[in-house]
């Protein structure tokens, strides 16, 4: 492939990460552990965006459990999203890897 072949899938690719950063940025999906104690919420670009954890779990002898729910609420929230995300990329069908046409 040519250099300047090389520079317009370049372009392309920056352009296509650009429509995704858009068609994502007002999706978020939140999970919750420890039933429901805690709850993490990612937005479309896998920042979180928000946690809650109720007073309960707020004390030196739960560290651990507050730990791990965390962990767990941010991984289950991590899941979701990247289902959304893929699902957003099939739908709206224009957006194409090099190499993976």
């Amino acid at each position: 492939m040519s250099m300047l072949g090389k520079l317009k899938q370049f372009k392309d690719l920056r352009e296509q990460g650009k429509k995704m950063q858009s068609l994502l940025k007002d999706e978020a999906t939140t999970a919750t552990s420890a039933g429901g104690k805690v709850a993490v919420t990612l937005d479309g670009n896998l920042q979180m965006s928000g946690c809650a954890i109720d007073t309960s779990l707020l004390v030196a002898s739960e560290k651990s459990k507050l730990e791990n729910a965390i962990k767990d609420a941010h991984n289950d929230a991590l899941k979701k999203i990247q289902r959304v995300i893929a699902t957003k990329m099939q739908e709206s069908g224009d957006f194409k890897m090099p190499g993976f046409n």
